[in-house]
C-alpha cells in the first residue's frame, strides 16, 4: 500500500520509473534495518492512515506525504541530529525532482518539527506532528507494544540511564498545554495519551 502511495506521489514530478523504484528501495532499506522496532514501515503506515483522516484539512498534501516518507529516514539512537539529517535527505530528493524552494522548505519544516512537536503557525505541520504522536493516545495494549519497541531500539542503554531519559521525554509531553494541536487529534487522543504517559512513568519509576 505504501509503495503505491509513494510511486503515485513521485509520478507527479518525474517519469523515470527506475529512479522512483530506486528511491522506494532506499526507503525500505533504511526503515527495514534490524535495529528498528518502532521507527519502521509500520510506523509510516500508521501515520499515513491517521493523516488520510484529515486530508481535506491539509493544504499541501504532497509535501506532507514527502515528509511522511523521509521524517525518520535517518534514525540512530546514539545521535541527536536525526531530524536534521532526515530533513537534509528529503531536501536533496525534492531538489532532484525540481520541486520549488517554498514547498521544499515546508517539507523540511515538517520533518524538523518532529523533534520537539511544538505548536506551529502552519496547520499542515501541526496535523503531521499530531499524527506522528497519535500512538500515544491509542488503547493501552497498542501503547504497550509501542513503548516496548522503543525500549528495544535503545537496548544499548542500561535501565538506569534509559529510564531517566525516557521519563524526561514523557514528562515533556505531559507538561505541554496540549499534546495535540488540532481539534481532530485533540478530541480523539489527548485524554488517553496523558493517561498512557503517566502509566508508563509509574512503571519506569518503580
Amino acid at each position: 500500500m505504501l509503495k503505491e502511495v509513494f510511486i503515485t506521489l513521485l509520478s507527479n514530478y518525474i517519469k523515470d520509473t527506475d529512479y522512483i523504484e530506486s528511491l522506494w528501495d532506499d526507503i525500505v532499506k533504511y526503515h527495514g534495518k534490524k535495529n528498528r522496532y518502532y521507527h519502521n514501515l509500520s510506523h509510516l503506515e500508521h501515520l499515513y492512515h491517521n493523516l488520510v483522516e484529515v486530508k481535506n484539512q491539509i493544504k499541501d498534501w504532497d509535501m506532507v506525504l514527502f515528509a511522511l516518507f523521509y521524517h525518520d529516514y535517518i534514525y540512530n539512537v546514539l545521535k541527536q541530529d536525526n531530524e536534521e539529517q532526515s530533513a537534509k535527505k528529503a531536501t536533496e530528493i525534492l531538489h532532484s525532482l525540481s520541486i520549488d524552494e517554498h514547498q521544499s522548505h515546508l517539507c523540511e519544516e515538517i520533518i524538523l518539527a518532529t523533534k520537539g512537536h511544538h505548536v506551529s503557525e502552519n496547520s499542515d505541520v501541526n496535523y503531521f506532528t499530531d499524527a506522528d504522536l497519535s500512538i500515544l493516545g491509542n488503547d493501552w495494549k497498542n501503547y504497550e507494544v509501542y513503548y516496548k519497541n522503543v525500549r528495544k531500539e535503545y537496548k544499548y542503554y542500561p535501565d538506569f540511564m534509559y529510564n531517566k531519559g525516557r521519563i524526561k521525554v514523557l514528562n515533556h509531553f505531559i507538561n505541554m498545554p496540549a499534546i495535540f494541536k488540532s481539534e481532530h487529534f485533540y478530541k480523539r487522543f489527548e485524554a488517553n495519551a496523558k493517561q498512557n504517559l503517566q502509566q508508563e512513568i509509574d512503571l519506569l519509576s518503580n
